[in-house]
């Protein structure tokens, strides 16, 4: 079994600012994310040394959270983008296609959907994750939460957005609100889109 790698950024930790910092993004890759990778190698190599369903059934929760926080934040990097408004990239740019008639078609505008979202996520007692996902039977747009570092499983995961408090405290403190509003600026939707057509011509789900 090839032990799972921390994934390099496809931007520079200071790319996202002023939306988000570069001490948080530092310390959300280096530190917290590491941290899932070196916690599931272990877990996975404790796993495959066990000889009893006992000890198996003892490191799933492990293996649940761990696997959960890399899955998630590998898929949280590509979800973002420098900004389009600070002349950086194309984060928090929708252009016309497949996702943009997606959504109006499911929530009515681009603006609808980010209230929506942000109410839904906001309101996620303690950490948790807020997701646009694909429903893969009716094909349409929905916004699902997660607890804790638990993966989205129901759909094919579009956009995430990671609501634990180190994805945001050193900046915002304890305004989640003025977090997830932030965080539209860098959201990009060039990946979201990908995923999307990805996601109609596929049945699976990560």
């Amino acid at each position: 079994m090839s032990a799972h790698t921390l994934p390099d950024l496809p931007y520079a930790y200071d790319a996202l600012e002023p939306f988000i910092s570069r001490q948080i993004m530092e310390l959300h890759h280096k530190k917290h994310h590491q941290t899932y990778v070196n916690a599931l190698n272990a877990a996975e190599a404790s796993y495959a040394q066990s000889t009893t369903p006992r000890q198996r059934i003892a490191l799933q929760a492990a293996l649940k959270f761990n696997g959960g926080g890399h899955i998630n934040h590998s898929l949280f990097w590509k979800n973002l983008a420098p900004a389009s408004s600070e002349g950086k990239g194309n984060g928090g740019s929708l252009q016309p296609g497949p996702l943009s008639d997606a959504i109006v078609q499911s929530f009515g505008s681009l603006d609808a959907l980010k209230k929506e979202f942000n109410a839904t996520t906001a309101g996620i007692q303690g950490s948790g994750w807020g997701w646009l996902g694909l429903n893969p039977s009716t094909k349409r747009l929905e916004i699902v939460t997660t607890a804790n570092q638990d993966p989205l499983l129901t759909h094919v995961p579009i956009i995430g957005v990671d609501i634990w408090e180190h994805a945001f405290y050193l900046q915002y403190l304890n305004v989640k609100v003025d977090y997830l509003n932030a965080i539209w600026s860098v959201i990009n939707f060039e990946e979201a889109e990908k995923r999307f057509t990805e996601g109609l011509s596929s049945s699976k789900l990560i």
